[in-house]
Parts: structure tokens; C-alpha cells; sequence
């Protein structure tokens, strides 16, 4: 039987991060989030209730955290909660052509940021049409008539489920803050060392140790037309 003065000091505790996390901010939630979900059912009981609280605001990597850790959680009323609340993820999948995103959220739902990254350059290719999902590569003619709002949607899922760390805009933020020079941008976010370039798939760190702005790839064996396309289309700005 448990102790009644432990499962009180539990449950204080319990309540004690729950109103960090309802009036904390982004850093302090992020600290929170794991702590919570280290009591259990009873953790992923105030996680639940915040993920439902922020449904009415922009999402943020916040909102992407939680749901990893209810999304990975192997709890049966964790994954009830998300089949009835957030059946397509916190993300909203949108897409002008019709490109179903859901199996690149469910990749970085998971933290698979080499799958995910895998999986942009698919859902990328079949942005472009099918000539490109049969060579698997993109010309950077292809990228500048990407829609705005699909690139939104891709960039978004990166942003959200890295804690903000990864995604085309990150690059694009880092790249401009550096003067706009390729060879500086390639090795702060580790594409390159010295004179030489990252080998591809070993000597890229697929998690949240990498450097910032790391993934997606984008494309980037094939020199820098595809991701100065990228750069320059107009998603940013309308973002």
C-alpha cells in the first residue's frame, strides 16, 4: 500500500509544475514538459489538458514537444486523447496540391529526423510532379514554383518538433544573419568541416544535438541552387 505522505507529496508536486507550465515560458515549459511526464499517467494527465488549453493559439514547439511525448508514450488513454484531439498532429497539414504531409509529421512526431529528412525530399519531389519522384531529386526551377503554403506546412513540422531548432526558415534566419555567405552558413550549421563536406548519411547528427539549423538537408549533394531557391521564395515573407 502506498504511503498516504507520498502520494500527497506526489500529487503537490505534481500541481506545483502543473501551474509552471500553464504560466511559464517557452524555456521554463520545455524544462517542464519532460519532468511531467516522468509521473506517469498522472504527468501526461496535465500535459493533456495543456496541449487542449493552446488549441486556440499558433502552434509553437511547445505545443510540438507535448505531443511527442504523448505521441511516444505507450499509455492507452494517452493515445485515445490524440486519436480524438489531434487525429492529423498539432501541426495543420495543409497543402494547395493536395500532398498528404501525415507521414512526415508521424517521422518527427517520433524524433526519426534522418526519416523525416528522407521524407521532405519525397514530399518535396512530389510537389514538383512526378518527374521528379522518379529521378528523386529536384531542380531548382522546380523549388521556385513550390506553393507558399506547402513549404509553410514542411517548414512548420521541422519547426515544431525541434524545439524550433531545424527547418528551412532556421537556415534561411542563419544564412542572412551571416552576410548571406554559403561557405560560413555550410559549416555553422555543419555541413562542412574545414574544406571538407559532411558525408552523407553517417557524419550528419540526426537529433537535437546537432547545430542549429542542421536539417533539413534540403538537397544540399546537389550545390547550392536548390537551397538558394529555397531562400528566396516568397513562403518567408508571408510567412
Amino acid at each position: 500500500m502506498a504511503d498516504p505522505m507520498t502520494v500527497s507529496g506526489t500529487n503537490n508536486d505534481i500541481e506545483s509544475l502543473r501551474q509552471e507550465l500553464m504560466a511559464g515560458s517557452e524555456k521554463v515549459q520545455l524544462q517542464l514538459i519532460p519532468q511531467l511526464a516522468g509521473f506517469g499517467d498522472e504527468g501526461l494527465d496535465v500535459l493533456m489538458e495543456f496541449l487542449l488549453q493552446r488549441r486556440q493559439i499558433p502552434t509553437s514547439w511547445v505545443d510540438g514537444k507535448v505531443y511527442q511525448v504523448l505521441y511516444n508514450s505507450d499509455t492507452v488513454k494517452a493515445k485515445d486523447f490524440l486519436e480524438a484531439n489531434f487525429p492529423q498532429g498539432v501541426v495543420p497539414l495543409k497543402s494547395e496540391c493536395g500532398i498528404d504531409y501525415q507521414p512526415l509529421q508521424q517521422l518527427l512526431a517520433m524524433e526519426d529526423f534522418q526519416g523525416g529528412d528522407r521524407m521532405t525530399l519525397q514530399k518535396m519531389c512530389e510537389l514538383a510532379g512526378a518527374e521528379a519522384v522518379k529521378r528523386k531529386w529536384l531542380y531548382f526551377t522546380e523549388v521556385d514554383q513550390f506553393p507558399v503554403t506547402d513549404l509553410q506546412t514542411i517548414n512548420n513540422l521541422w519547426l515544431v518538433h525541434s524545439e524550433g531548432k531545424f527547418g528551412f526558415s532556421v537556415q534561411r534566419e542563419i544564412w542572412s544573419g551571416l552576410g548571406k555567405n554559403w561557405d560560413s552558413l555550410w559549416v555553422k550549421i555543419g555541413w562542412k568541416q574545414g574544406n571538407t563536406w559532411t558525408r552523407y548519411p553517417k557524419e550528419f547528427i540526426w537529433d537535437l544535438s546537432a547545430p542549429r539549423g542542421h536539417l533539413p538537408l534540403s538537397n544540399q549533394l546537389r550545390g547550392v541552387r536548390v537551397i538558394a531557391s529555397l531562400f528566396s521564395h516568397p513562403a518567408w515573407s508571408k510567412n
